[in-house]
């Protein structure tokens, strides 16, 4: 293997100069495009198997030459790329979370939080901070979710955005939730099931379904067959604001975030209503810390505002919002942050 050389990645909390700490953080928005760029031209992938030459690379992606380099010359810069004296372009660990096979790939964070949906609504972060309210309507010329809907393409996008964050924040769920002696799960806005996948690799008897708006029901009940997993997990569209399955166990993960107080609160009753006796209703969400430690809680927070008009919360308000719908916590984990764990039961 020949030495390979390359400019170290900008690291904002190494700057010793706060105007040039400054600058990386306005700029910041390079590198996420950056990202996206190499993920649609599947670069990590060509990578995956050993060093090429900028056309190969060219020639595997079919874009254009001279672009290509100058992006890889943009990936040395970031460490997503490192070259040795031939030329030739290695991939490096950063580069590796990006491989459609890796077990743990943020290929999907990179395409649903950079496209259309998320990206544009950002722009009007200004806006929210003066008026408190969602920019999707302003941005997009509709709610989010009804962007999605009307987007296949970026509504497939977002569903694997979801299926990112659980393989990045959710791998110790299935150690934290007990599933034993679960009848039936019910996965609340489930997207394609990662969560129930997960926990069905610690149980692999535990039934579920993955219940979701129709139109991601649609695209992902073909999916969950492919895999095999269609006697064990079915895939039914609705509305969780109208109604829910019965189950034992409701897991909702990165869903009251999306919403209001008085919009959870009508999930949550739902949930409350559709329970059968003894079942569970669990939360998987990222919970704001002390006010001097908010954690990255407050830069989703900041997300949800201009997204989908929703937040994330401290524990008390979850606490509050329980209460309304008539359940109650019985424990809360924080021992896989950023999220916890709230599990709750009826009043």
């Amino acid at each position: 293997m020949q030495q390979v050389t390359g400019n170290k990645p900008w690291r904002w909390a190494k700057s010793r100069e706060s105007h040039q700490q400054m600058a990386d953080m306005i700029y910041g928005y390079f590198a996420s495009q950056i990202v996206r760029t190499f993920v649609e031209l599947s670069i990590a992938d060509h990578l995956a198997d050993g060093p090429r030459s900028t056309d190969e690379i060219a020639e595997r992606t079919g874009a254009e030459p001279v672009v290509v380099a100058r992006l890889l010359r943009t990936g040395i810069v970031y460490g997503l790329i490192e070259v040795d004296a031939d030329g030739r372009h290695h991939g490096t660990p950063l580069t590796e979370t990006l491989q459609s096979s890796a077990p743990r790939s943020l290929r999907g964070m990179a395409l649903g939080a950079t496209n259309n949906s998320h990206w544009t609504p950002w722009s009007g972060l200004p806006g929210a901070a003066r008026t408190g309210q969602c920019q999707s309507e302003a941005k997009l010329g509709m709610p989010s979710f009804d962007y999605l809907a009307q987007n296949p393409v970026e509504a497939e996008e977002f569903t694997a955005y979801m299926e990112s964050l659980t393989g990045l924040w959710a791998i110790d769920l299935a150690r934290v939730i007990d599933t034993e002696g679960v009848g039936l799960a019910i996965d609340v806005g489930g997207a394609n099931g990662a969560l129930l996948r997960e926990l069905r690799v610690a149980n692999p008897g535990l039934r579920g379904v993955v219940f979701d708006r129709p139109d991601v029901a649609t695209a992902v009940a073909p999916v969950v067959a492919e895999s095999g997993e269609s006697d064990h997990i079915q895939v039914i569209g609705g509305d969780f604001f109208e109604g829910v399955p019965a189950g034992d166990l409701y897991l909702l993960k990165f869903i009251l975030h999306d919403w209001d107080d008085d919009r959870c609160v009508q999930i949550l009753s739902r949930c409350r209503e559709a329970m059968r006796p003894g079942a569970r209703v669990v939360i998987i969400e990222m919970i704001v810390g002390e006010s001097n430690d908010p954690g990255v809680a407050a830069l989703m927070d900041l997300n949800m505002l201009v997204v989908t008009g929703g937040r994330e919360r401290s524990i008390t308000e979850y606490d509050e919002l329980l209460k309304r719908a008539g359940l109650q916590r019985i424990s809360v984990s924080n021992d896989s942050p950023p999220q916890g764990v709230i599990e709750s039961v009826a009043l």
